[in-house]
């Protein structure tokens, strides 16, 4: 039995797809019934084969609440975590800790007791450490928890480090660390957002670098990972390392749109998340931009996918590819 938390959202609801195109028994946790739909989405873009989907046992329960987890893992050998609470506003931290810390440990331990074979983590490039003179990241940097981190990059690497101390009770893991996923569906959360932006010709972009890759591309090097003999390793998957301004050039290429026009500086985009925490303080809403996303949106941040390319001798899908068929989705979505 092949157990996936996390399973209704952006690389749990794409992974299920290609888990369900094997003959392993599948079980995934929802929390609500209308995330379900999210998932059948996400199949719908493969296939018109609705048996896929329900091959799936679905099973309500929370990732922090031990006893519902109990009964999840009868008979399970192989664990997905892909479950995680994403976000850079600060009034989350606790929140994430919980979820991202809290609930990962929870599931290390369940899998201890479960005696699983193998558990496969999502993580992120965010706890990845960074390099020096803009220099190739790769899985050998080393996360400094001295500098100013994001919540989100802090839980992470918590979160990792919750996963390692499975390895040393016998459990054999594998962890990956994906740039931004880039993929259909979701596309009123998370990196879906930028799709959206594109869609509706947002007119600002910055210069910011960072790693993206399709999750496809996450999802499929998971897979061949727990099904060969490697084990107690992690990977960074990025697929090309573009700027901001690139990938909202390549999706309003690919909408036929018009093209950002107006570049954001740094003084801008600090002075703006800095209205935007005033605000969100007296009106009690989320704030529009963070301190953290601002940061991003200019850091030049460059990650080595070598690792894995050796290892599985795999080859990503380019970036540009990857946005045209998201956006042939979206219209479609």
């Amino acid at each position: 039995m092949i157990l996936v938390t996390g399973g209704t959202g952006l690389v749990g609801s794409h992974l299920l797809y290609h888990l369900s195109l094997q003959n392993d028994k599948i079980r995934a946790i929802y929390r609500t019934k209308t995330s379900l739909e999210n998932v059948k989405k996400v199949f719908s873009f493969y296939t018109n084969d609705e048996k896929l989907f329900s091959k799936i046992e679905w099973i309500k329960a929370d990732i922090t609440d031990v006893p519902s987890m109990i009964p999840v893992f009868v008979d399970v050998k192989q664990v997905y975590h892909c479950a995680a609470f994403i976000s850079f506003n600060h009034k989350d931290y606790r929140e994430m800790r919980k979820i991202n810390i809290h609930g990962t440990a929870i599931i290390v331990n369940l899998c201890i007791d479960a005696k699983v074979n193998k558990l496969c983590f999502v993580s992120s490039i965010a706890s990845v450490g960074g390099s020096l003179n803009n220099a190739l990241i790769t899985e050998e940097n080393e996360w400094n928890k001295e500098s100013d981190n994001s919540g989100y990059s802090i839980t992470k690497f918590g979160a990792e480090m919750e996963v390692w101390r499975a390895s040393q009770e016998g459990i054999k893991v594998i962890i990956v660390n994906p740039g931004v996923i880039l993929g259909s569906c979701f596309f009123n959360t998370g990196s879906g957002k930028l799709f959206s932006k594109a869609y509706n010709e947002f007119n600002y972009y910055t210069e910011g670098i960072t790693g993206f890759v399709s999750v496809q591309d996450v999802v499929n090097p998971m897979i061949l990972l727990m099904n060969s003999d490697v084990k107690n390793e992690r990977f960074i998957l990025v697929s090309e390392n573009k700027s901001f301004k690139e990938i909202f050039f390549l999706m309003a290429d690919a909408f036929n749109k018009k093209r950002p026009s107006k570049k954001i500086k740094p003084w801008q985009t600090s002075l703006f998340w800095k209205i935007s925490w005033l605000i969100s303080i007296i009106t009690g809403k989320e704030p529009l931009l963070s301190k953290y996303s601002a940061r991003s949106a200019h850091s030049i941040s460059n990650y080595s996918s070598e690792k894995i390319k050796k290892t599985l001798n795999f080859e990503f899908e380019r970036v540009k590819k990857t946005i045209e068929n998201v956006c042939k989705n979206y219209t479609n979505y």
